[in-house]
């Protein structure tokens, strides 16, 4: 199992996960805290929404804070430690998630952290380990969690940091051999790493990288990578830059200034390459207009990523930029579609933006459109459906996803949703024996699926 970017997650997760930054906006931390849970129990690697869960958890813990309170949550936590400890032998990410329980309630649990960084490592999520040890260490400094951290950083692509935790820990325990062989173990990674040795092991690379003249292999070699490390993509650059003094109408060389600058993580400057383009030769190309936005949305990313996790109104934070980030998708959502309106693709992602906003007869509007790409038709169906619903015609909701359902032979987990969908809509409508028929056809082939095993069971018991 690896940790996964926000870009890596399914939609339908991205949106609970969005959903769940809107709750903390709106002070709503209990609602936030479930939707993230249940987004992790399905992906136990999105590093991003794990992160916003342990700010959310502090966050509720300073609102409800108190003596007693933490006494009885401590005493409580203990048979979910014994259970963890249990899951953690064969079974590490239930392991973590029993943790987040105990989290929930006391989310500076130090025996918490440290069972969730041992289930973490075991699953292979080092950067998730990592964010438990530290808080641990911060609770309760000791020698085993400061070498625990220093490895997990190492192991998360943060040697450098991992060296310096453990080098502290060395000048106090100068005579212990375990912390200066993990130092050296910790050290020799980062020489590895940062000389291009480790790709040999896992068989990504060759001697040549490092054996032959580095100015020659690299100079024919680093340009087409689409990874470039740090130092590669400065050199680049400064040569890129040098030609365009020369050649500044060379339209290639500004947008390849611009996805180096992208690369570099310098968002502004690259945009300001891609407006000297248009500049140029004006807004035509289409796809100058995605690199555009792909690039925005990146500098918002990455405007997360330097936030302080530890600080106070850090979940306030995270809730601000995601608004200004839909918004900028919006509104260039709707330039595409008024630059080409009949690009069904474009009119059903500016769709899913509206409905995303809460603007559902707007989103009505592009899903009608949408629907006569067939690429997207069921989904365009499904999302018609759900905006009806949104805006109690409950009636259109029904039979458009009934239409939808028809147009699905396979009964996939996009049928499920539909079907299910429909049921609730029925539920809402006090057609409960129709409602249960839909939960029953999901019952009868994926139990796990959502709560229809609780409403399925419902319906028995009241019989």
């Amino acid at each position: 199992m690896a940790e996964k970017s926000l870009t890596a997650i399914p939609r339908p997760l991205r949106e609970q996960y969005e959903k769940g930054l809107a709750a903390i906006q709106r002070q709503n931390l209990d609602y936030a805290i479930a939707i993230f849970d249940q987004v992790l129990q399905k992906e136990p690697g999105f590093y991003a929404c794990r992160e916003a869960l342990r700010a959310v958890q502090v966050k509720r813990a300073g609102n409800k804070g108190g003596f007693l309170k933490k006494m009885f949550g401590t005493a409580s936590s203990s048979p979910l430690l014994a259970k963890g400890q249990i899951a953690l032998r064969s079974n590490p990410v239930e392991a973590i998630n029993i943790a987040e329980q105990i989290l929930n309630s006391d989310p500076n649990n130090t025996s918490a952290h440290k069972m969730l960084a041992d289930a973490a490592l075991a699953a292979d999520l080092p950067r998730t380990a990592a964010l438990s040890l530290e808080i641990a260490f911060k609770n309760s400094p000791d020698r085993d969690v400061a070498i625990k951290l220093g490895q997990a950083l190492a192991k998360s692509g943060q040697s450098e940091k991992g060296e310096r935790i453990l080098a502290e820990l060395a000048g106090t325990f100068p005579n212990d051999p375990e912390i200066a062989k993990v130092l050296k173990n910790v050290s020799a990674r980062r020489t590895l790493s940062e000389g291009g040795y480790d790709a040999l092991e896992g068989g990504g690379g060759s001697y040549r990288d490092i054996l032959r003249d580095k100015q020659e292999a690299v100079a024919l070699e680093q340009e087409k990578r689409s990874v470039k490390t740090e130092d590669v993509a400065g050199r680049l650059l400064a040569e890129c830059e040098a030609r365009i003094a020369q050649e500044p109408g060379n339209l290639r060389l500004l947008r390849s200034a611009a996805e180096l600058y992208t690369q570099k993580r310098q968002f502004d400057k690259a945009l300001e390459y891609y407006q000297r383009i248009i500049a140029s030769e004006g807004a035509s190309d289409p796809s100058l207009g995605r690199l555009i936005a792909e690039t925005t949305v990146r500098k918002f990313e990455h405007a997360v990523l330097q936030l302080d996790a530890s600080a106070p109104d850090y979940a306030e934070q995270c809730a601000r930029i995601h608004t200004e980030r839909r918004a900028y998708e919006l509104e260039q959502g709707r330039k595409r579609v008024e630059s080409y309106p009949n690009d069904l693709q474009m009119r059903f992602e500016l769709g899913e933006l509206y409905f995303q906003a809460g603007k559902f007869n707007e989103a009505i509007s592009e899903f009608q459109k949408a629907q006569n790409n067939p690429h997207k038709r069921v989904q365009a169906m499904s999302y018609l459906g759900q905006c009806f619903a949104k805006r109690g015609m409950n009636d259109l909701a029904a039979r458009t996803l009934q239409n939808a359902i028809r147009e699905k032979p396979t009964f996939d987990d996009e049928k499920k949703e539909l079907i299910y969908s429909l049921g609730c809509v029925l539920e809402t409508m006090g057609r409960k024996e129709e409602a249960i028929e839909q939960f029953k056809l999901i019952y009868e082939t994926d139990i796990g699926y959502k709560d229809v095993a609780a409403k399925v069971d419902a319906y028995y018991s009241g019989q």
